[in-house]
């Protein structure tokens, strides 16, 4: 499966100085190239079709009307996923075409993630996680798979942080929080009953809550001191969470990221200290 212009963001650090003219060019203006001739976007970069075959090639492609062909086939799925068009997934779907619909999804469900990002509630949320005794982060069914994830990132930094997989023991969790804490509410839908009964129990103990939940109102993120949203882009066949369960992994890398970046040194030498080291055999 291609992808163009994650081939080319990947392959940037390797171009030659022409090259990377090319490269900024069409990541700037996908569209505009995907309808170009070779002959016009030669002209565009001031390079030659030669310079342009070549770069084709270093990324996979035969040349450059196959290139441009994926291109072209790649702005066709983000225009219709901007416009809510993107086709389902159905039973007579090929294993190549769900590979695209998938990895598109959760490519285009990140970036549309991104675009939901509110700078001020992410600062504001890594504050009051750098400010607090005690981090307790609650999620269920594939939300729970996120919060063990947020769990070890932020142990590992030495930020100890609590979940965990039974229900009651995270509502006895958030009964026993108070003004000193702060509250992870996981949840894609923002209205899993129980998620929204541990959110009001730490509320009312003064805990501080951050919710994560998909870009549309709900009871969770009501509740919720700062809310961080994730795009509501899964599709209508949902066996289970798929670019939903991404983008929330997403925004906690965001926000662990954010948190070391605050206390840069002293995390290094944590992350140092913490690296289990593995044996060659």
């Amino acid at each position: 499966m291609a992808i163009a212009t994650i081939r080319l963001k990947e392959y940037k650090s390797e171009a030659s100085p022409t090259e990377m003219a090319v490269i900024d060019f069409i990541l700037k203006n996908p569209e505009e190239t995907s309808r170009s001739t070779i002959y016009k976007l030669a002209e565009k970069t001031f390079s030659s079709p030669s310079t342009i075959i070549r770069l084709c090639k270093k990324n996979g492609y035969s040349g450059y009307k196959e290139f441009s062909k994926d291109l072209l086939y790649e702005q066709a799925i983000r225009l219709n996923y901007k416009e809510k068009n993107i086709s389902d997934l159905t039973r007579t779907d090929e294993v190549e075409e769900i590979v695209r619909k998938v990895t598109h999804k959760n490519i285009l469900s990140l970036e549309e993630t991104e675009d939901l990002m509110d700078i001020d509630v992410i600062k504001a949320s890594v504050e009051e996680m750098l400010a607090c005794e005690k981090l307790s982060i609650f999620g269920i069914g594939a939300s729970l798979i996120v919060a063990k994830d947020a769990q070890l990132k932020f142990t590992r930094i030495n930020k100890m942080s609590y979940v965990s997989e039974d229900w009651h023991t995270q509502l006895l969790m958030a009964k026993n929080m108070s003004e000193k804490d702060v509250a992870m509410i996981i949840s894609y839908s923002g209205q899993t009953k129980e998620m929204i009964t541990c959110a009001q129990v730490a509320k009312e103990n003064g805990a501080k809550v951050i919710s994560i939940t998909k870009n549309e109102e709900s009871p969770i993120n009501k509740i919720a001191d700062y809310s961080l949203y994730v795009a509501s882009s899964e599709f209508s066949f949902r066996s289970g969470a798929m670019s939903s369960r991404i983008a929330q992994l997403n925004v906690i890398d965001i926000l662990y990221t954010s948190f070391i970046n605050k206390k840069y040194e002293q995390s290094l030498e944590i992350l140092e200290k913490t690296q289990i080291k593995k044996e060659r055999e």
